[in-house]
């Protein structure tokens, strides 16, 4: 297994946050935002943690009609394309953007009905500190549901993948993509870090090639 390397913990030019709204993520997010509602029914109250330009909650929007989204992130300029993003689909009303650091939220215990997050946890050097707060801001019966990239076992592995998703895409994003696998959690990873505040081990599944989910209901 490849040992974890570390990438920046923000993408916090402006620079990077446009390479990473430029790139087409459309099909990843429109799949998490199926998977999401086929998990099971929930409240209107949702949290995006790591939310980068908003669009998984403006995917979401399109197809809950009830729900209100808080879209948080620690980079401010990702969030500025967010605002642009929320507000040229007038989607103002219902999705709020947050700037706090999803290892030591501000929100109260027990807010939300669902706690999401997509590709966060592999930019983030001490994951556990994430998790636990993704589980304390989680009400009683709040479904959470946290995608990331699983860290392949060899560099051969790391290259197939960036040959096969994003071979379309510039050089710089393939990079970014490269390094976002180095830094990603295994499976087996992941699960033990739930497994420690109280969750199935068996609540964290490969769910593509690439891809785990932690899939749970807070008890």
């Amino acid at each position: 297994m490849l040992q974890r390397v570390l990438e920046p913990e923000l993408m916090d030019s402006d620079e990077e946050a446009a390479l990473y709204d430029a790139m087409d993520h459309s099909h990843v997010n429109s799949l998490f935002v199926s998977d999401l509602l086929a998990a099971g029914p929930f409240g209107d109250d949702v949290v995006d943690l790591g939310t980068g330009t908003a669009q998984i909650p403006i995917e979401l929007c399109r197809h809950h009609d009830s729900c209100r989204v808080m879209a948080s992130d620690a980079a401010i300029s990702m969030l500025e394309i967010a605002r642009y993003n929320v507000a040229a689909r007038s989607l103002e009303h219902r999705i709020q953007l947050h700037h706090g650091d999803s290892k030591n939220l501000g929100f109260v215990d027990d807010m939300f009905d669902v706690v999401m997050s997509n590709s966060l946890i592999h930019h983030i050097p001490e994951p556990s500190l994430a998790i636990s707060q993704f589980a304390r801001i989680a009400r009683p019966g709040a479904l959470i549901f946290v995608r990331d990239l699983c860290r392949p076992s060899c560099e051969l592995d790391i290259e197939s993948l960036v040959l096969q998703y994003v071979a379309g895409e510039s050089p710089a994003a393939q990079q970014l993509f490269r390094q976002s696998l180095g830094a990603a959690l295994s499976c087996e990873e992941m699960r033990e870090i739930v497994q420690a505040i109280g969750f199935e081990r068996e609540s964290v599944e490969m769910t593509s090639d690439r891809h785990w989910t932690w899939l749970a209901r807070k008890i």
